[in-house]
């Protein structure tokens, strides 16, 4: 006989194991908050604007030619700032204690489609010292690029500044609390469903229907706790052992 399952029962083993499936989920949001709050680092992000054309002339720059070829080489700008000719000389002149290979790690360079500028983006567990990468990279950039290639034109459009109320990027609290949650109840479900699944007892004359497709005659109730039976006796009428010679209603 083919087992086919209703919506009525998948929501009726929800409701049996609904307090395993809250259980898994406050733990993993509360796990999750804690983590948040608690153990993970505030990471701080800052960003420079660049502008790099090959030509000073007006009549080079509007050149369409020139331009796209601008566009094209922001790839190679993009390589060239976080290399190590860049970024060894922004270590010492910040005088920060990791590699130009961790440092670059920290450093992300992105542009605009057909656009010749070039956004230096730096994360950091302090708001001010991503700042000062962010505007000293910049910097060593715009000095060092004319000797590694045919660029004389490089301009800071926008330094990096630390806001009085600077906030972390990451981590996000309430987003990785709302992960925690989604994650939990798929996690209850599923847990729910496979215990369900594997359990093949029959608890409920319902299951006996369900399963053998045999109607339920009686039941046995489980009686607990039957009150043993006392003595009562009436404190007026006591038995009275009779003495020798006396006769009982004597």
């Amino acid at each position: 006989m083919e087992e086919t399952i209703s919506l009525r029962d998948l929501f009726a083993v929800l409701r049996k194991r609904l307090w395993l499936i809250a259980l898994i989920t406050i733990i993993a949001a509360t796990v999750s908050g804690v983590i948040s709050f608690f153990v993970l680092t505030p990471v701080y992000e800052s960003k420079t604007q660049i502008l790099v054309n090959q030509a000073k002339n007006d009549e080079q720059l509007y050149n369409t030619q020139t331009v796209q070829t601008n566009v094209q080489l922001i790839n190679t700008y993009n390589d060239i700032i976080t290399s190590p000719a860049i970024l060894d000389k922004v270590i010492k002149e910040l005088r920060l204690d990791m590699s130009a290979q961790s440092l670059s790690g920290q450093i992300q360079v992105t542009s605009a489609q057909n656009s010749q500028v070039a956004q230096i983006v730096v994360q950091d567990t302090g708001a001010k010292r991503a700042a000062q990468i962010a505007n000293t990279t910049a910097s060593v950039f715009q000095k060092q690029v004319p000797k590694l290639m045919n660029v004389d034109n490089v301009k800071v459009l926008s330094k990096a500044t630390v806001g009085e109320s600077a906030s972390p990027v990451k981590p996000q609290p309430l987003l990785n609390i709302a992960i925690a949650v989604v994650v939990g109840l798929m996690v209850g479900i599923g847990l729910s469903f496979l215990l369900e699944y594997l359990d093949n007892t029959l608890k409920t004359e319902q299951d006996i229907e369900n399963i053998l497709d045999l109607p339920v005659i009686g039941i046995v109730t489980n009686i607990k706790d039957v009150p043993k039976p006392t003595n009562v006796s009436r404190p007026d009428v006591a038995a009275r052992v009779p003495q020798r010679g006396e006769t009982y209603g004597s």
